[in-house]
């Protein structure tokens, strides 16, 4: 079974942090609508959902991806490069105690989910502005004795890795060659997001298909020519807030 950790959106999402897109005016309740429906896929594909409450005071807590990377034996709390996410870090904390011992990202390290790409056993991270190399180093450290390897990745030009590159089957990654370089995954297959749609390349696996945002129709296309299974939500509103598919979830394995 997957289980899947979301949280409501906050009302306070206007006051995002954003560095790559404008601001324009967020339609909290819309985007509250557009979550649920996010929510309803992620059930529709076989997860439990374990849903936390909106927290107010924490305008980006919906993309609780940034706050965790949940492996199969540990998770990894991190700590976020926008210090005002910090804060977001404990709650998603206490729910993970209850499935995986947790270690965790400490000072100077700053390091955000969404920079974390897994293949296997082999954790991609994105070097952003959001993650620096000591919180690289640091998670590469905690995770050697686990088995996994860690390699650091540059980006340019987007928030995070998984901007950039998500997995989308064992052997398939798609890309936007834009923000990261094609060669730094020589042992993939590439499918490459559609030129008119910069954004697409951030799509959500779960077991053999993926969740796109619905506004990404062209690279939609190229999956479905691809032979894969796609659901599009739409997620809009939560787009406007440098948001996409899979930083509004944890999804894991539950323990057997």
């Amino acid at each position: 079974m997957w289980i899947a950790v979301t949280r409501e959106v906050s009302p306070a999402l206007g006051d995002c942090e954003l560095s790559y897109v404008s601001r324009e005016p967020i339609d909290v309740a819309r985007a509250s609508a557009q979550h649920r429906e996010y929510q309803r896929a992620l059930e529709i594909l076989g997860c439990r959902l374990l849903a936390l409450p909106a927290e107010s005071g924490l305008p980006d807590s919906v993309f609780v991806e940034d706050v965790a990377i949940v492996l199969d034996e540990v998770a990894v709390l991190t700590r976020p490069g926008a210090l005002s996410r910090r804060p977001e870090v404990a709650s998603v904390a206490e729910v993970l105690r209850d499935h995986r011992p947790v270690l965790a990202i400490a000072a100077p390290g700053t390091l955000d989910g969404g920079d974390v790409l897994r293949a296997g056993r082999t954790l991609y991270v994105g070097e952003s502005a959001r993650s620096n190399a000591a919180g690289i180093a640091q998670l590469r450290e905690l995770l050697a004795g686990h088995g996994y390897a860690v390699q650091a990745v540059p980006t340019r030009g987007c928030l995070h890795l998984k901007s950039a590159a998500t997995q989308i089957g064992d052997d398939t990654l798609l890309l936007q060659p834009e923000w990261v370089d094609r060669d730094r995954f020589t042992d993939f297959k590439i499918i490459e997001v559609d030129p008119a749609e910069p954004h697409a390349a951030n799509v959500l696996r779960i077991g053999d298909a993926l969740v796109m945002p619905a506004s990404f129709p062209r690279t939609r296309q190229r999956l479905l020519d691809a032979a894969f299974q796609v659901m599009a939500v739409d997620v809009s509103e939560l787009q406007k807030a440098e948001g996409a598919v899979t930083c509004c979830s944890l999804v894991f394995r539950a323990d057997e």
